[in-house]
């Protein structure tokens, strides 16, 4: 019998501002703004056939929360090692703090809801 996988998705949220300096003066993005982030961190693996989890619920949640918290009602441009503050680069930070700690951490999605869209990072 082979081993049972299965997807975890652990959801965060955060409040932030930035602006867009590689924007022409006079664009809406390049003035200072802010949004409401939605996201999920996404692990995979072999169900544990002794916990019966694909890792602890507790111990994902408290390190995804955390590394939002670093985030929350934060200046995006001042974080460090984030670069330019997009979405794509927003998930790519998420996932770059995350995944020695998870190592079944597959990806980091980046929502924002008022617009429809997300990001995905990374992706195969």
């Amino acid at each position: 019998m082979s081993q049972a996988k299965a997807r975890l998705t652990v959801g965060f949220h955060f409040e932030s501002a930035h602006r867009m300096p590689n924007f022409p003066e006079g664009h809406p993005n390049a003035r200072l703004h802010g949004h409401s982030y939605a996201g999920d961190a996404v692990l995979e693996g072999d169900i544990n056939p002794e916990s019966g989890f694909v890792a602890d619920y507790d111990v994902v949640k408290q390190l995804v929360e955390q590394a939002a918290l670093e985030l929350d009602h934060r200046y995006l441009n001042d974080v460090p090692n984030l670069g330019l503050p997009t979405s794509e680069h927003l998930a790519r930070w998420m996932y770059e703090r995350l995944r020695q700690a998870l190592p079944q951490l597959r990806a980091i999605v980046i929502r924002r809801g008022t617009l429809g869209m997300s990001v995905t990072y990374p992706i195969d």
